[in-house]
């Protein structure tokens, strides 16, 4: 049985925070990408990665917040290498210029954190009409990831160090739809779920880990993928609560809600630590391995989703990709 503070194999728990779980690490030579490192847990991973000497890639939607983010973690940690860039996971087109905006940079690309999101909004369609949470949380995600994985192959080939993709997820892919992904009904806003449509999302993250780490360890590839769940934070997510939800999981917090330096642990966790060095397709919680749900567990889901999202995107830019 769990309990909060229990240590797992790794020796860490859900109260060890992203600076213990990357105590000793050094990440000087690294680049990494932080989405969504503008707000919550995404402040904190850029803030421990840059503490760690890692030249971190601030992709943010909103870069005059980015900017002052920026320069609250240069007076913490002075001499931390920060850029900021803008990218709005909701559109096909500004991942599609951000991916191409970093590669003219030149900059390589050690580590990617999949880490920006919504939670439970109303419906809502993104600009290349596709149901927002599944638009911003999954398939943006999926096409950045892909456009600039001939960058992470790069690296690590030049580099001769792994490469490493986390992606964070959520225990609530178990509260998905009864079918797991809704192919067919995913802007079917008759059906829609705001808590449904999130699992949904959270549970493609997981897939989409699990498949990706699939191929490129067949193709032999030096770069991990995993997905996690980083713990129940009170960030800007919880915005499409009613108050009175909100209200109610404030009152028991200090029970089992996470600070944001707790919530952002097993993050750094996956980005840095050696001692999850060649492992990949896994499902991380408290730093921690467990399983997620038996649809994240299903491989012929997670080669649909894939299968999906390319035809997605593809049907957005009027090309077509293997």
């Amino acid at each position: 049985m769990w309990f909060w503070g229990s240590k797992g194999a790794s020796g860490f728990s859900s109260s060890s925070t992203a600076e213990d779980v990357t105590h000793g690490v050094d990440g000087t030579g690294l680049t990494a990408i932080v989405t969504g490192a503008s707000s919550g847990i995404g402040v904190e991973t850029a803030r421990v990665l840059a503490l760690r000497g890692v030249h971190v890639v601030m992709a943010v939607r909103n870069t005059v917040s980015g900017a002052k983010v920026k320069q609250d973690i240069l007076n913490q940690v002075p001499g931390a290498k920060l850029d900021v860039m803008e990218l709005d996971l909701s559109s096909i087109e500004s991942v599609r210029r951000f991916a191409s905006d970093y590669k003219s940079t030149g900059l390589s690309l050690n580590i990617l954190i999949n880490n920006a999101g919504v939670m439970a909004c109303p419906f809502m369609l993104s600009k290349d009409n596709i149901e927002l949470q599944f638009a911003t949380n999954h398939l943006g995600h999926f096409l950045l990831t892909k456009l600039l994985l001939d960058t992470m192959k790069n690296t690590s080939r030049e580099s001769k160090r792994e490469g490493r993709i986390v992606n964070l997820s959520s225990e609530a892919h178990r509260f998905s739809y009864p079918e797991g992904v809704r192919f067919d009904k995913i802007n079917d806003v008759s059906s829609y779920s705001s808590i449904s449509a999130y699992g949904q999302s959270k549970l493609c993250n997981v897939l989409h880990a699990n498949e990706l780490a699939r191929q490129l360890k067949e193709d032999g590839v030096n770069i991990t993928v995993n997905s996690l769940h980083p713990g129940a934070i009170m960030t800007s997510l919880w915005r499409h609560f009613n108050s009175y939800l909100a209200g109610a999981v404030s009152a028991l917090a200090s029970y089992f809600i996470k600070t944001i330096p707790q919530g952002a642990a097993t993050t750094c966790y996956l980005a840095l630590s050696p001692q999850v060095a060649g492992v990949t397709g896994e499902y991380f919680r408290n730093c921690n391995i467990t399983k997620p749900s038996s649809f994240g567990q299903d491989s012929e889901l997670a080669k649909k989703i894939w299968d999906f999202s390319t035809k997605v995107i593809d049907s957005h830019s009027g090309e077509s990709h293997s």
